[in-house]
């Protein structure tokens, strides 16, 4: 959320900055229900400033014995309060309408934040691990392909469960997802992270507080309900930990010596993806419910720019032990999330699928994390404050977070890069040590008739 005394002195800095991002946000009609609420108030105070003047009076004409005066300030002193009542009550419905006008203006980009209309504007930062690819199949099987051969991956079964969008991992599959849970947050651990387990349900008013609300809603699950009317009592299924680790500190205090804190989580997560309907119908890279690990940071303002470099890396370095080729993008001003004001997306190479809008080697770009700042505009929707000093004043501190990382991304980037001519997979050799010391995945028996032939069946 932006603060109201910066959009009132900066509205033409502001205007142009939404116009950047492409925001379809009416900031003139904003700024007149803020100057018509603050008249509003402004009226308000001096009513009752008057109607308190009115009620001393009273009390001495009562003492000096002047009837006639005392009637006249009582009926004066029922009118003002009228009048109050409804200056009050006009003025609550615009403060109503004006946080909810405030709740849907996205954050100002960086001054650093490259100017474009969409991801066909991005800037490319760098690449690794191009210099020593390993070597790989005349024809990469797709990792949709691949997972039904070896039977790790079972989108039928998946869809026939629960719907389209949500897949089994089977067998070596979920060996996989386990260990690349594990592997990362070893990493993360060494990184200085705090683990956290948080709740998955978590409230509108967590939703709100970083940005989800009102927002993305239709791309969320709740628990119960329409989607078009919520409040606080209200349960989703975690969009992602975000959530309820950037609001486990809501409207808390902390202290200067508590920063920077840095707190890694693990969650399953779940999404509609409601604007993307027709894409990926196959495979696990655009699915419904997700692994993922989280990475978290609060940090004083002034340090906040130099902690998302830092946050790079330790989501890159994931990668790196898993000698996965991938690349940073820079986010053009069109492109970032509402929240953000700098964002770095780190997109693995998976040579599954040769698109014709990937690399030269072939294959696709998958985006495995996005390391974003949030300035303080998370820390205001939630209350997220610090002291810098125990005599001093309460300011905002800065968010910001990555994902180190989305599992599903990285599992179909093992499987396509990490595949054999006979259709095995190489485990990475850093993942080896939470798979028991198992080097190749070779597959499973498939089980029921499905897994017969024709002629078997009859």
């Amino acid at each position: 959320m932006l603060d109201r005394t910066y959009l009132r002195d900066n509205a033409d800095e502001v205007r142009d900055a939404l116009d950047n991002r492409g925001a379809d946000v009416d900031l003139d009609e904003l700024l007149e229900v803020d100057d018509r609420w603050r008249e509003l108030k402004a009226r308000g105070d001096d009513l009752r400033h008057e109607r308190n003047q009115i009620t001393k009076q009273i009390g001495k004409l009562v003492a000096a014995g002047k009837d006639d005066e005392r009637e006249e300030a009582i009926a004066r002193s029922k009118d003002l309060k009228s009048e109050i009542d409804d200056v009050e009550s006009e003025a609550a419905d615009l403060k109503a309408d004006l946080k909810q006008r405030l709740l849907e203006v996205p954050q100002i980009p960086h001054e650093s934040v490259p100017l474009g209309i969409d991801e066909r504007h991005n800037v490319e930062d760098r690449r690794w691990g191009f210099d020593d690819l390993r070597e790989l199949p005349a024809d990469v099987t797709p990792h949709y392909e691949l997972g039904e051969e070896l039977d790790i991956i079972d989108e039928e079964r998946g869809a026939k469960t629960t719907g389209a969008g949500f897949y089994f991992l089977k067998g070596d599959g979920a060996r996989l997802e386990h260990a690349l849970i594990q592997f990362m947050m070893d990493i993360h651990r060494e990184q200085g992270y705090v683990d956290l387990f948080p709740p998955i349900p978590v409230k509108s008013g967590a939703m709100r507080g970083t940005g989800q609300l009102p927002k993305f809603a239709d791309d969320a699950y709740r628990l119960g309900g329409t989607n078009e009317e919520y409040d606080d009592d209200d349960l989703w299924l975690c969009p992602t930990a975000e959530v309820p680790v950037t609001n486990m500190y809501a409207n808390e205090i902390l202290l200067d010596d508590d920063l920077p804190l840095k707190h890694q989580a693990y969650t399953p997560n779940f999404r509609r993806e409601a604007g993307e309907h027709g894409t990926e119908t196959r495979g696990i890279v655009r699915v419904h419910q997700f692994n993922k690990v989280e990475l978290v940071n609060f940090v004083k303002p002034e340090e906040s720019y130099d902690r998302l470099e830092g946050l790079l890396s330790e989501a890159e370095a994931v990668l790196q032990e898993l000698d996965l080729p991938y690349r940073i993008l820079e986010l053009c001003t069109g492109d970032l999330t509402f929240a953000s004001a700098k964002t770095y997306d780190i997109e693995v190479w998976a040579p599954g699928d040769d698109l014709e809008d990937g690399p030269e080697e072939g294959g696709r770009w998958l985006e495995v994390s996005s390391a974003s700042n949030f300035e303080e505009f998370q820390a205001r929707r939630a209350g997220l404050r610090y002291r810098p000093e125990r005599h001093e004043s309460a300011e905002y501190l800065h968010t910001l977070n990555a994902s180190g990382l989305a599992l599903p991304r990285v599992m179909v980037a093992i499987l396509e890069y990490y595949q054999n001519d006979d259709g095995t997979v190489t485990v990475p050799e850093a993942l080896r040590p939470y798979m028991g010391g198992k080097e190749v995945i070779e597959g499973h028996e498939k089980v029921g008739e499905s897994a017969l032939g024709a002629g078997d069946r009859e």
